[in-house]
């Protein structure tokens, strides 16, 4: 267990209660409530997550989980062998993905907080977090582990529900992936890359619900930084897209929504449609949920991953539909 008054020490505050809540504690203190957390990488990667959110408050864009520092002016504290972040509590509620209205300020947040990204230079100490230019090698190689994965659960004496639905629908999955890749292989994403690196940017990379906070003001706050990293922004633009439309039905006119309210605050060019296009079609959910499956990277029970790999067949129809109609209305053709 944790050792409170190490952090008490550490932190030089006075924890006055302390509950569990969704993987973080949730600590009343005499500086007001904060969120103490344990982190499960390195403090070098720490110090590059803690400088992004002080590079974003300092260029104006103040609504983050702002990370207190130690006595010795850290944003950690070292309990044995484990590594605690002590933030701001924000109170708030999450991000309604059903409510148009949500979806809009959260796009526009989402372009702030890209924009106030630009120029940052990481801490010293830090290990800097890229993925820039890594995309069609990320492709390729999860669309070949999409082969492997089919030949484990072919292998299995014993198959079960998850591994008969990943062999029947693999090669949709694949298909839909090699679109991909050449899609992006006929874009200007390596220019689009070199950009990015020059501008110094870097993405949230995992802008979804519970990470979006509306507080009482009406004001967006971006909080959990823990997987921020430099990257071309249509990447988390097209992973909160895929995160809001599974839960809408794969709606081509919540799709223009969400384009038009970043739109607003920072334009798309041209080139970056054909980027986000791809990274739309890119079948990062199933490959996911297959790793998480054969690889063990999660300990969900039998029938959650049957559940999941359901729910993912079950929405093909509509959300070939959506490709489709996203191809007429952002003027996307392919090289087939």
């Amino acid at each position: 267990m944790m050792r409170e008054f190490e952090i008490e020490r550490q932190f030089d505050i006075r924890i006055e209660s302390i509950k569990p809540n969704k993987g973080v504690y949730f600590l009343k203190t005499n500086k007001g409530a904060k969120c103490l957390k344990r982190i499960n990488y390195g403090v070098q990667k720490l110090c590059f997550v803690y400088g992004a959110k002080e590079h974003l408050i300092n260029n104006g864009f103040t609504h983050v989980d702002r990370y207190s520092l130690n006595n010795e002016g850290e944003p950690y504290a070292l309990v044995n062998e484990d590594i605690y972040t002590l933030s701001e509590w924000i109170e708030g509620r999450e991000c309604d993905f059903h409510e148009d209205k949500d979806i809009v300020m959260a796009a526009k947040a989402l372009a702030e907080m890209h924009i106030a990204s630009k120029g940052y230079d990481p801490p010293e100490n830090s290990k800097l977090k890229t993925d820039l230019g890594r995309w069609p090698h990320l492709m390729d190689k999860r669309v070949k582990a999409l082969d492997k994965m089919r030949d484990m659960s072919r292998k299995k004496s014993r198959k079960g529900e998850f591994d008969i639905n990943y062999i029947k629908s693999v090669e949709f999955y694949k298909n839909l992936g090699k679109r991909a890749i050449k899609v992006l292989n006929n874009s200007d994403y390596m220019n689009i890359c070199r950009v990015a690196e020059e501008e110094k940017s870097f993405c949230h990379h995992d802008y979804t619900y519970h990470n979006i906070i509306i507080d009482k003001e009406n004001n967006v706050n971006i909080i959990d930084f823990d997987y921020c990293k430099r990257e071309i922004r249509t990447y988390d633009i097209s992973n909160f897209m895929t995160k809001v439309l599974k839960r809408r039905e794969w709606n081509i006119e919540c799709a223009k929504l969400i384009i038009d309210a970043y739109n607003e605050v920072s334009p798309l060019s041209e080139e970056e449609y054909r980027v986000l296009f791809a990274f739309l079609l890119f079948p990062q959910r199933f490959w996911r949920l297959g790793n998480r499956y054969y690889y063990n990277e999660v300990n969900w029970a039998t029938n959650t991953f049957n559940k999941k790999i359901q729910i993912l067949i079950s929405e093909q129809e509509q959300y070939m539909k959506f490709i489709e109609e996203f191809k007429k209305v952002y003027n996307q053709q392919e090289e087939l």
